[in-house]
């Protein structure tokens, strides 16, 4: 386990670096200038623009400045935003909450509803698996905007029973104003889990094992339990885990669209006036985000079934 734990925490390290190297790079290299939009469209002397570009580092060679960025991030020091002149680090602390009830939420929908539709499909053939099938393919093909498009004008315009923009405050406060944004971000997920859950469980189904089970007069909700949903939950919780990591991306659409102040919506405004520091701390978070889910989905795993920790002993 702790060669495990050095070896994935190596690969997350190279992970990092390799995915700073590009955001930096494409950052740098695309059209624009922050010196512009500190000026505000002003004109302005070439001495000004210079003092400008020496205050963000902004004259030095692109090595110079992402080894003087790197070295400040492995401090601590995520830079100074050329956006909001605050330090990165505490934009993105006072956004984090926010981002972090969104995911959470919709996280939790996406499970819920996900596995409940993939096993009803599963177990109940015929009418309900084509309804389920087709509610699923919908929902799949829905992008977030357009889903938060619909749900505003249903249940905000129309019925009045959301609000549609703003974090909210208090806990019940926070709850009803990221209902419809974490609906909205969780209706593609939660299609992709259900329809993951009904194949993984329908191949279960027809194994020998199960077929055995039944023949014994074992109950059929023991069989479902024992047998077919522990042995289907391997690529299910594989599954989970990368749609949760990705949640953290599909955040900036939703966010922007209901007016949330979290980091998806920071790091689209971020890129709009090339706030390098934002963006490249930002870029790192939802990396290292997606590192740290695969990391413990690799660790449950031997939980789920025992037979993956045997063969990694027998490799070893």
């Amino acid at each position: 386990m702790a060669g495990f734990l050095l070896r994935r925490a190596g690969g997350i390290l190279a992970t990092l670096l390799v995915t700073s190297l590009a955001v930096f790079g494409s950052v740098h290299l695309a059209p624009g200038d922050p010196a512009t939009f500190l000026l505000g469209g002003r004109s302005a002397s070439p001495e000004a623009v210079a003092a400008i570009e020496a205050q963000y580092h902004l004259d030095d060679p692109l090595p110079v400045q992402y080894v003087k960025w790197a070295g400040g991030v492995l401090t601590g020091d995520l830079g100074r935003s050329v956006q909001f002149r605050q330090d990165v680090a505490d934009l993105i602390l006072a956004r984090l909450p926010t981002t972090l009830w969104l995911v959470g939420y919709a996280a939790l929908l996406i499970v819920l509803v996900g596995l409940t539709l993939g096993a009803l499909a599963a177990l109940r053939p015929g009418a309900v698996d084509r309804l389920v099938l087709v509610g699923t393919g919908v929902a799949t093909a829905t992008p977030a905007f357009v889903a938060a498009i619909g749900l505003v004008s249903l249940f905000s315009v129309r019925l009045g029973w959301f609000p549609a923009f703003g974090n909210g405050s208090g806990l019940g406060g926070r709850i009803s104003h990221l209902t419809l944004p974490a609906v909205a971000l969780a209706l593609t997920f939660t299609g992709l889990l259900a329809r993951v859950t009904r194949a993984s469980m329908l191949e279960e189904l027809g194994r020998d094992h199960v077929e055995v089970a039944r023949s014994r007069g074992i109950p059929g909700s023991a069989v479902v339990r024992r047998h077919v949903l522990r042995n289907a939950l391997g690529p299910i919780t594989t599954v989970t885990g990368t749609v949760v990591a990705g949640l953290l991306v599909a955040t900036s659409i939703v966010e922007t669209a209901f007016g949330l102040s979290g980091i998806g919506q920071l790091l689209v405004g971020s890129v709009t006036v090339k706030d390098f520091p934002v963006v490249q701390a930002v870029s790192l978070l939802v990396v290292l985000a997606f590192a740290c889910v695969n990391l413990l989905v690799d660790l449950v795993h031997p939980l789920i079934d025992p037979r993956l920790s045997h063969a990694k002993g027998a490799a070893s």
